[in-house]
């Protein structure tokens, strides 16, 4: 019996391409920090509250096989105590992946989850050098674990689906 396209010659089902990703740039999309605290002159010791929110988006380009991914991040602390604002850090990183390989069915999942990890620790690193250059301590970001913000954002969507056909 002759192998045929379907089967391997064990009988069992042809073997997929690896994946292949590249990253093919990765840069600064859009930035803004700021300072209030030394705007308000306040003085003395502060204990920060550091709240983050990340967001990611996905495009595809022209070019076959070309992703933009975004991860978005805006960081704010505030004081403890009197809830006075001290900084605000919006960053929208960016990154350029050729991505080939995989299925249909599994490239949403992919540039939502494996491209922004390649991304992430050049995110921490301009989170910690603006900040400190910025006037207050490097803030080290703890690592996103970017599995878990995606079945949340899934979780999300599907409730906000279901809420919706129930109002309708």
């Amino acid at each position: 019996m002759a192998d045929t396209p379907e089967t391997a010659g064990n009988g069992a089902a042809p073997q997929q391409a690896p994946v292949k990703m590249n990253v093919l740039a990765q840069f600064v999309r859009d930035m803004s920090f700021e300072n209030i605290l030394a705007q308000k002159g306040v003085q003395g010791e502060v204990q920060p509250d550091v709240q983050l929110q990340v967001n990611l988006d996905a495009k595809k380009r022209t070019t076959a096989n070309q992703y933009e991914v975004i991860l978005k991040l805006q960081v704010s602390s505030k004081a403890k105590e009197s809830g006075d604002t001290l900084f605000v850090l919006e960053l929208e990183y960016a990154g350029i992946f050729q991505v080939e390989n995989v299925p249909d069915e599994q490239l949403h999942p992919f540039l939502l989850i494996e491209c922004p990890r390649m991304l992430f620790p050049f995110v921490r690193r301009i989170v910690s050098d603006v900040t400190r250059d910025g006037g207050f301590p490097p803030l080290n970001l703890e690592t996103i674990d970017f599995l878990q913000l995606y079945r949340t954002e899934l979780a999300r969507r599907a409730s906000a689906q279901q809420a919706e056909t129930a109002n309708a």
